[in-house]
């Protein structure tokens, strides 16, 4: 170990998503497609003068003396992965964590917080997803393409982390929210569209108090507009009845955040239960999407977990709108499959809960949901290598069935 590079280095884990179920479909296969898969991140570690430290399994641990030929590393191990020939359904997605420091170095190897940091800035990953931390992204020569994924509480660190993912050309850039992570309060960034000032102002006081960071306020959906385009927030909030007919302005100013800014979760409160402009703004992905009722404010807690779950990627929709789609079944209905417990999870899915909410919900262990989700995936036939996310898009067949 004594070749291994002192001082400031970077540090780069990769795991391979999904490899227990890999291991299940494959059998003896398997040990082919784990060669491959060394083979090919050992070629982009070469060629970019890493030093393997520790291979386990489906896991490197790799250091490199610049940050720069880290994130090489990192692009040419998914773009060979990508390319790379795989048996049917085997497709080998790697996660990958990038984190700058000083770590201790040893005969045996590397320690300290520097090495926690990195490994799980990994974990928190995707398959096919680069995460890099703040020390790593000053690093960095200013060529490559970042995302700011804002700021994170990962599990086991002691302070929240501002995690930036790294893009590789040509291949997806939207993934689900991060693992083990809860985004910051702190970090989240808010703009608010209301024509009621009193409104506005009780909704921005409840936020504020609640962490969130309120960066405009208007009182139109072209104030919204142009608020989202200057600050690019996390979540923009808008009342779908604006001025000046007080019909659906705020709905259409909604549906155009969703495409002209993507990384935007829209959140939409109404006065009443509306499911067909709800659908509407669901159109094909519920990823950063929610629609309230007004009333739900008053609960702040439940309010602004729902702001959070927009902010992060995920869905909050309100229960009312959930049980009035609910009670609209077609024929062909796709649900049919389903038992009437599973329809309950799902129902909660739609609402933005998580497996432990619905677990608290329902009374029934976490492990007795997770149990029930993937049931409800294997129905409505969502594998496990679909490149969408399966929450959203078993949620979407839930409320469009």
């Amino acid at each position: 170990m004594s070749a291994l590079p002192h001082g400031t280095v970077t540090l780069l884990f990769t795991d391979v998503e999904g490899s227990t179920r890999l291991v299940h479909e494959l059998g003896d296969d398997y040990e082919h497609v784990l060669e491959d898969h060394r083979r090919l991140v050992r070629e982009a570690i070469s060629a970019s003068h890493g030093f393997e430290v520790d291979c386990r399994g489906d896991e490197f641990f790799v250091v490199f003396r610049e940050a720069d030929e880290a994130a090489r590393a990192a692009l040419q191990v998914q773009e060979a992965l990508s390319a790379h020939a795989w048996p049917a359904d085997a497709a080998v997605r790697v996660r990958t964590g990038l984190h700058t420091g000083t770590p201790s170095v040893r005969p045996e190897g590397y320690f300290g917080m520097d090495v926690h940091r990195a490994a799980r800035i990994c974990q928190a990953g995707h398959g096919g997803q680069i995460l890099l931390s703040e020390p790593t992204r000053r690093a960095l020569d200013g060529d490559h393409r970042l995302q700011d994924l804002g700021v994170h509480e990962l599990r086991g660190l002691p302070e929240p982390e501002q995690i930036y993912q790294l893009t590789v050309p040509g291949l997806p850039d939207r993934f689900p929210p991060l693992n083990f992570s809860r985004k910051g309060f702190r970090g989240m960034r808010v703009v608010l569209a209301e024509d009621s000032v009193l409104l506005r102002e009780g909704v921005a006081r409840l936020l504020e108090d609640s962490g969130f960071d309120i960066v405009a306020q208007g009182g139109t959906a072209e104030d919204l507009l142009r608020h989202v385009s200057m600050h690019k927030p996390d979540v923009a909030i808008v009342d779908i009845r604006m001025p000046p007919t007080q019909t659906d302005e705020g709905l259409r100013a909604a549906k155009e955040i969703r495409e002209r800014f993507p990384d935007t979760g829209v959140l939409v409160l109404s006065q009443y239960v509306e499911p067909a402009y709800a659908m509407e703004l669901l159109g094909e992905n519920a990823e950063g999407v929610g629609y309230l009722l007004k009333d739900r404010v008053a609960d702040v807690e439940e309010f602004a977990g729902a702001v959070r779950r927009v902010g992060e990627g995920g869905s909050a929709l309100d229960p009312a709108v959930v049980s009035e789609l609910v009670g609209r079944r077609r024929r062909d209905d796709p649900l049919e499959e389903l038992t009437p417990r599973e329809r309950e999870v799902l129902a909660l899915m739609a609402e933005g809960k998580s497996n432990q909410a619905i677990a608290e919900k329902l009374v029934i262990t976490l492990r007795a949901v997770e149990k029930h989700v993937t049931s409800i995936f294997t129905k409505l036939r969502l594998s496990a290598t679909h490149q969408d996310h399966r929450r959203v898009l078993a949620v979407l067949t839930f409320l469009r069935s």
